[in-house]
């Protein structure tokens, strides 16, 4: 029993052998009620496991008006003897010998009175959406995978480093940022010229939320040597697909003295590392969630662990592209970037095992990745996955103060911005490389969802913000 006077049931039905024969007590949601005029079936469940337990009520021991109350939605304490059942479909029951109504849930209008709902349906009720099968797997999964991410880079010797939310800086130069003001926004401060005048705002100048912590993550790893951070993150892009959210969590480690192999070597081992934590701690609700969205899930999942990556450059993976016959709606071209069907290809149908790409065209990646002495092309990397794409994206980081800089005047960067991030290549500079996974990605790989807005709480996409 744990300190709030329960019994978790989940540990009632993975050790019965301890339990049966004793007084319990659990609490928890009802799923289903039913039975007749002489013994009624409790369905309930607690969030701590997939599965739920039985609790077996002699009709004639309990107030008839107590009984009308426990309908699908209702929670309730339960006190009573587990036994081993006599029925089929589970192992342990319990006999119910008193039972307290902690919240009601009236049938007519409680949304999840029936199965079978839509994930469209399910988004819009999002406050209750984890109270299914479902989305009770896919949450613990994801904590599960939380958890997993923190042992990996504690056992292998890295300090979580927090980077800020509120930010001056564009660390992928991409623009869609998210304004943080407290100026009025119906009538800002004006200079003489009609702008902004940012100098009257909360930090005095003109800030957003972070696309990113690698900038941040890159000073503490020129400190600390390995350093990573796992935090959430904000991208203004007006995209309603099944691929994007406005907010969204990334796991960002940045290590001194890695090149662009060592890099490959930790993201291909991070992935297994973490695949592997899934199969041996999730392996229920995996079950669930292969017999009901994605049959061949598990099996995806343990191919991945059981081979190496393949690696080869972006150069090799276009020439693959264009001679491979296949009809794809994005012609390839070298200097292009590779779209989602392109990686997929490779992965899925040329070497059928994830890949892991390298030596990008400079002109599409960004002004921080090392420059390769081709003057054409640069040591960044992506993971590629099945089903999913692009996992991992990082790179080898320009070390060269002299290179960077000439490169992010090519790109239009600004040095006034980034001045500190320049500062660190003039003191005591090392080869060093880091990476971003997508932390929704990754459950939405390891789960087998279809949809990242199923992989989080509560999405954030354009026009949607209610919970």
């Amino acid at each position: 029993m744990d300190h709030f006077g329960r019994n978790k049931i989940k540990d009632l039905l993975k050790s019965h052998e301890s339990f049966v024969g004793n007084n319990v007590i659990v609490k928890g949601w009802v799923r289903t009620k039913r039975g007749n005029k002489n013994v009624a079936f409790i369905a309930l469940n607690d969030g701590s496991i997939i599965h739920n337990i039985q609790v077996v009520v002699d009709v004639q021991n309990f107030d008839e008006n107590i009984l009308k109350l426990v309908t699908t939605g209702a929670c309730l304490k339960v006190h009573g003897k587990l036994v081993e059942s006599a029925g089929s479909g589970q192992k342990v029951e319990i006999v119910a010998e008193s039972i307290e109504i902690y919240g009601t849930a009236d049938a007519e209008i409680y949304p999840l009175q029936k199965k079978g709902h839509t994930m469209e349906f399910l988004r819009e009720i999002a406050h209750l959406r984890p109270r299914t099968n479902t989305f009770g797997a896919v949450l613990r999964i994801r904590h599960a995978m939380a958890f997993a991410i923190h042992k990996y880079f504690n056992d292998n010797g890295f300090y979580y480093i927090h980077t800020p939310v509120i930010t001056g800086s564009d660390a992928e130069g991409a623009g869609a940022m998210f304004r943080v003001t407290t100026l009025d926004a119906a009538n800002p401060p004006k200079k003489e010229d009609g702008a902004i005048d940012f100098v009257q705002d909360f930090f005095g100048k003109p800030t957003n939320l972070t696309v990113s912590g690698q900038l941040e993550a890159e000073l503490g790893a020129m400190a600390l040597s390995l350093v990573y951070t796992f935090g959430p993150t904000f991208r203004a892009e007006n995209s309603n697909t099944p691929r994007h959210l406005a907010e969204f969590w990334m796991i960002e480690p940045e290590m001194a003295f890695y090149e662009i192999t060592e890099n490959m070597d930790l993201a291909e081992d991070f992935l297994k590392s973490l695949i592997r934590y899934a199969l041996e701690n999730c392996y229920d609700d995996l079950e669930f969630l292969n017999e009901m969205y994605d049959k061949e899930l598990i099996e995806r999942l343990k191919s991945i662990v059981n081979v190496d990556f393949e690696r080869l450059s972006y150069t090799r993976a276009v020439e693959i592209l264009e001679k491979c016959g296949e009809k794809f709606e994005f012609p390839t071209a070298w200097g292009s970037d590779l779209q989602a069907e392109h990686e997929r290809y490779l992965v899925e149908k040329h070497f059928k095992k994830p890949v892991i790409l390298t030596d990008y065209p400079k002109d599409i990646k960004a002004f921080y990745m090392k420059q390769n002495d081709d003057g054409k092309t640069v040591r960044g990397m992506d993971v590629l996955f099945p089903r999913i794409g692009e996992i991992i994206g990082g790179s080898q980081r320009e070390e060269v103060y002299e290179k960077l800089y000439s490169r992010m005047k090519e790109m239009g960067v600004s040095e006034k911005e980034l001045w500190w991030y320049l500062e660190t290549r003039k003191f005591g500079t090392a080869p060093h490389a880091g990476f971003g996974l997508g932390f929704e990605r990754l459950i939405l790989f390891v789960t087998g969802m279809s949809n990242i807005r199923d992989v989080i709480p509560f999405p954030r996409t354009p026009m949607n913000a209610e919970f």
